[in-house]
């Protein structure tokens, strides 16, 4: 087949696909449901759909064919596709968790030790410290972030509070993590050692997350939940009494999430270890519940009802609200999102748009303030348009580099700017699969959280105040450094060495 005459490839080229997608998204998820149809948002399915037509739209009249297109949207589908496959496993493990007793026996016993009004401090440090054991804020949130939540629904807690709180936790332990892949990335991408990358995000998630958990600890008493006294509430009593009825507590129920904290610690493949962990826990529901195979396969495809639970007629309302959930097809929306935003990614990534976009936005810089803040704000919006931590720490390596090195700052601010602006931001941009993820396991909206991840507001606060001020920055070690290499140039020069 002969290859069409491409046109010049221009700046404008690069704009128009994001400029439709900010265009659709603002229509979409501002003015649509704040004045037309009131609390109605554009599916993000629909938005990134628009947008992908607009993309692919420029490329035609580029003059690329359509088998290039395809080509490059299958490639970037196919380097997302562990996230898919983690969104698979994740439906089936929750699933797996409920028939088994393992979620229930959880917040069984947190109901009765946990002091409700420090739930939101709770649901902060625990997903925390998960998070920084096994380096993964997705294993946190979906594990012991569930049950939380659930813990947090039976006594009253305000969800969109509380969601935040385990979000915001589970991204703080993630980010200082030596086993977190975006951490590992970051530190990679911009040519810093690992614990270097670490110890500089001390100076800005550190405080922020400090200053966080007070938050979350006044928020106990601010908003506290409706439930305060566990011990001599009588819904709570009926609740407990219903848990103990439908499941038997044993300490095998903690075989599936030891199976996820090994294989995290021991850096194994996270699929095979989100698959293990749920078929274990279906032997257990055979071997120890009162469930049928049949409702354990129907839990794993479809997830669990209550329906199933034949031997107790009576469920209390907030029960049955709490343990329908899981199974294959409980994210399956998500999952259609982060298909179709990779789509419009792939578009993208065929004539390097970002790259070209984020590269113009560096010029005219002067100093290392603008330039650190320039950085933060460019990585966020590479995050929000690629929906990739991986890709952004690359492209924006890449095209802070040079300017970094020219302007005397540390690569160690680099890269943890790479992270203040990318990791830890992308939770609370609805469209990332990171959003999505978070708000289809929680089942509570991203909008709705958002506010609440108090830690991503705080962060990036503290990021723009130490670079406005250059504290944190490690110039003392910039000069130093130049003050090495000036002393070496001139014994060079002497012919010292």
């Amino acid at each position: 087949m002969k290859e069409r005459n491409k046109q010049p490839f221009m700046f404008i080229h690069a704009v128009i696909p994001i400029l439709v997608l900010v265009t659709i998204i603002i229509f979409g998820l501002v003015i649509q449901p704040y004045y037309i149809t009131p609390g109605v948002s554009m599916p993000l399915e629909l938005i990134f759909l628009l947008a992908t037509i607009g993309s692919v739209s420029v490329l035609f009249y580029l003059g690329y064919s359509w088998e290039e297109i395809q080509q490059a949207m299958v490639k970037k589908i196919s380097e997302g596709l562990p996230s898919i496959f983690i969104l698979f496993a994740i439906g089936i493990l929750i699933g797996s968790w409920v028939i088994s007793g393992t979620i229930p026996m959880m917040i069984f016993y947190g109901i009765k030790f946990i002091n409700p009004n420090i739930i939101y401090l709770v649901g902060f440090i625990v997903p925390a410290i998960f998070s920084i054991v096994t380096g993964t804020s997705w294993g946190s949130v979906g594990t012991i972030g569930v049950v939380i939540f659930g813990i947090g629904e039976l006594i009253g807690a305000q969800q969109p509070v509380l969601a935040g709180a385990i979000v915001a936790g589970a991204y703080f332990g993630d980010k200082m993590s030596p086993l977190s892949d975006t951490t590992v990335v970051a530190a990679a991408a911009t040519g810093v050692n690992l614990y270097d990358h670490i110890r500089s995000m001390l100076y800005t998630t550190g405080p922020s997350a400090l200053i966080a958990a007070a938050l979350y600890m006044a928020l106990g008493f601010i908003f506290p939940p409706s439930i305060k006294e566990i011990g001599t509430n009588a819904e709570i009593a009926t609740t407990l009494t219903a848990f103990t009825d439908i499941y038997r507590f044993h300490l095998l129920l903690l075989l599936p999430p030891a199976i996820v904290l090994y294989g995290a610690l021991k850096k194994k493949p996270t699929a095979p270890v989100m698959i293990l962990s749920p078929l274990t826990a279906a032997l257990i529901a055979l071997l120890i519940q009162r469930f049928t195979l049949e409702n354990i396969v129907d839990t794993l495809i479809h997830g669990f009802h209550t329906d199933m639970i034949t031997w107790r007629q009576d469920i209390p309302e907030n029960l049955v609200v709490l343990l329908t959930r899981g199974g294959l097809y409980q994210l399956i929306s998500a999952i259609t999102i982060c298909i179709i935003v990779f789509l419009f990614i792939g578009s993208l990534s065929l004539t390097n748009s970002l790259g070209v976009v984020v590269n113009r936005a560096t010029k005219g810089l002067r100093t290392r303030a603008q330039t650190i803040v320039a950085t933060l704000f460019s990585t966020t919006f590479t995050n929000a348009m690629t929906s990739n931590q991986f890709a952004t720490s690359f492209i924006i390596a890449g095209a802070y580099e040079e300017k970094f090195k020219q302007m005397g700052i540390s690569k160690k601010v680099l890269s943890r700017t790479i992270e203040d602006g990318g990791t830890m931001v992308e939770n609370v941009i609805p469209w990332t699969t990171t959003g999505v993820f978070m708000a289809a396991t929680l089942g509570i909206s991203v909008i709705d959280y958002a506010p609440w991840q108090l830690l991503v507001w705080i962060n990036y606060i503290v990021a723009i105040v130490l670079a406005m001020t250059g504290k944190g920055c490690f110039n003392h070690e910039v000069v130093l450094q130049e003050g090495a290499s000036l002393k070496v140039s001139e014994k060079m020069e002497r012919g010292v060495m």
